[in-house]
């Protein structure tokens, strides 16, 4: 391979990993940017625990003769970013191997393969986009739903599997105890209330989005969330974009972790909901997403006050792992 159709190919190599991240930049454009951010305390490094349930009486029981495979998620990745990574792959793997087979050396002298400066080049494109990927968190896909519920996605039957893999974080015992100390400093606390709440704020703070404003709902986040909300907000408004959420539809909000530390109360709630989720030029064009295919996402959303009084506010929205 000649050194200018290497060239050439290195350019078609970094555009396509760069579409791939910008397909994934305007998949999830929703409050957070579909990524993880704020403060969940001692927490902040662990990932959210799902819902805690209970082995189904009908699972079948786990004795040494059967494998202990689980039940992962199903994953769905996007057509576009498979056929991109195989594209990219081929044409690298091809740069590669045929660059090698020449010899190698500064500048690529010693025939016509790639060089040292030009390996070096390569490494520092791929760190970098290797930085931007990992920094998106893709929304969960519904298909996980059945992961996290113990039933397998292709019956619909539970499973032990899924559940003896799933539950590792705090179980129901560890929540209601969570919640029994907050009830202790405010007797006054109702989870039923609080989740109308937390229900209420969700609403809230998505049609501030929306309006590219959150002071609009200062109020209810804490001083980092609205700090990085905002600064998203601010972006938006000077790209002259704005992000539309419509018939959001909030399918459950169970509370996952509830726990005392450093005088404050941290209450964390898993969301499963639907939306269309699509930005628009100030004068209307559509520019990403789509207006009529809802996107089916799972997030963790975290609220804080001063122990036993104050306003319940967001302190950090979280992806699944």
């Amino acid at each position: 391979m000649s050194r200018k159709n290497w060239k050439i190919g290195v350019t078609i190599f970094v555009f396509l990993f760069f579409l791939i991240g910008i397909m994934e930049l305007d998949a999830f454009a929703r409050v957070g940017g579909g990524m993880s951010s704020g403060s969940r305390g001692s927490r902040s490094f662990s990932s959210p625990s799902r819902p805690y349930s209970a082995p189904s009486p009908s699972s079948p029981s786990m004795t040494p003769s059967q494998p202990m495979t689980p039940q992962m998620p199903l994953q769905q990745p996007s057509m576009w970013r498979g056929l991109a990574m195989g594209v990219a792959g081929g044409l690298l793997g091809s740069m590669l191997f045929s660059g090698l087979s020449h010899g190698m050396g500064m500048g690529g002298f010693g025939g016509s393969g790639i060089g040292l400066l030009d390996i070096i080049l390569i490494g520092g494109l791929l760190y970098i986009l290797y930085m931007l990927i990992k920094r998106r968190r893709g929304a969960a896909s519904m298909a996980g739903y059945s992961y996290q519920t113990g039933a397998s996605p292709s019956t619909g039957q539970q499973t032990g599997f899924a559940d003896a893999s799933r539950d590792q974080g705090p179980t129901e015992a560890d929540v209601q105890t969570g919640l029994r100390h907050i009830r202790q400093m405010d007797p006054s606390f109702d989870e039923a209330r609080f989740s109308d709440l937390c229900m209420d704020n969700f609403f809230k703070i998505q049609g501030a989005w929306i309006n590219r404003d959150m002071t609009l709902v200062k109020n209810i986040l804490t001083q980092e969330m609205f700090g990085i909300l905002q600064r998203d907000a601010d972006k938006l408004k000077a790209e002259k974009k704005i992000n539309k959420l419509d018939n959001i539809a909030v399918r459950s909000a169970d509370i996952t972790e509830a726990w005392q530390e450093g005088g404050t109360d941290f209450i964390t709630v898993r969301v499963l909901a639907s939306l269309l989720d699509y930005t628009v030029s100030e004068s209307g064009e559509l520019l990403a997403g789509s207006k009529t295919e809802p996107v089916k996402f799972e997030e963790y959303w975290t609220f804080a006050r001063p122990v036993g009084s104050g306003n319940w506010q967001l302190s950090a929205i979280n992806q699944p792992d």
